[in-house]
């Protein structure tokens, strides 16, 4: 009976350790608005700061890519006659103020934060270097990589399955609006169908919106898994990473 109950614990502590040792979290830049109609929430940051404490707590690696969609986007921008590549710059710039702002509210926690940009901002960041990062992930630091990956044309969904594969992470988590991948908005359908997993073809083959192809395919070529959870959900980010929870799983 005694050795049964140890077992049982021992099970226990198994079922709350993470799944992946080093994870990038990629939160889209309106995730930061909270329930305002532009800009950046201050609840909303420390709140998910406290969702990136709770994992980086467990000894898991975490680093991050910020979208910066609630203070600029570029395709609008190109859509009402701006040059689309002066757009997507300006969209970088929102990013790194988005970054900016988590490394702050993360710091605040007590957990050492560098922003590395792909645009070189020395005064307030470093330049993003792939074995500096890597040095500053074993040293227990969270890192958050800011303006994409340099270059107009490419979505931070791209830059975050990129640093996703040059980091080495063993998973992908983009946290969003809804609790994983749908077929069609589930704030507008009601009935839309809910996917519990999906291969990255099914995600290309059926158009789904929940990251672009190039995104898909880059993690694919990688196989890194992408999970696609709630960001408004408390407790969420850690459940993932734990396996439990609810979120649409991608991987080969």
């Amino acid at each position: 009976m005694g050795a049964d109950a140890n077992e049982d614990a021992s099970r226990d502590e198994d079922s709350h350790e993470a799944l992946y040792s080093r994870v990038l979290l990629k939160i889209s830049g309106e995730a930061l608005m909270g329930n305002l109609a532009y800009g950046i929430d201050p609840e909303m940051v420390d709140r998910v700061a406290g969702e990136i404490q709770s994992v980086h707590e467990t000894g898991v690696e975490v680093c991050l890519v910020i979208g910066g969609g609630n203070i600029f986007r570029g395709m609008s921008a190109a859509a009402a006659g701006m040059e689309r590549a002066t757009g997507d710059y300006m969209g970088m710039l929102a990013t790194v103020m988005n970054s900016l702002a988590m490394q702050s509210a993360l710091e605040g926690r007590g957990i050492a934060t560098r922003v590395l940009s792909a645009l070189p901002i020395a005064a307030v960041c470093e330049p993003y270097i792939r074995r500096r990062a890597m040095r500053h992930m074993e040293k227990g630091r969270v890192v958050i990589f800011a303006a994409g990956t340099g270059n107009p044309f490419f979505t931070t969904d791209t830059a975050a399955a990129l640093r996703a594969s040059e980091m080495g992470c063993k998973a992908l988590l983009k946290a969003t609006k809804v609790d994983g991948v749908y077929d069609a908005d589930p704030v507008k359908v009601p009935d839309a169908k809910r996917y519990e997993r999906l291969s990255y073809m099914d995600v290309l083959r059926r158009d789904l919106k929940v990251m672009d192809a190039s995104a898909i395919s880059l993690a694919r070529e990688n196989d890194i898994p992408i999970l696609v959870f709630s960001i408004h959900n408390n407790g969420a980010f850690a459940e993932v990473v734990r396996g439990d929870g609810r979120f649409t799983i991608i991987t080969e």
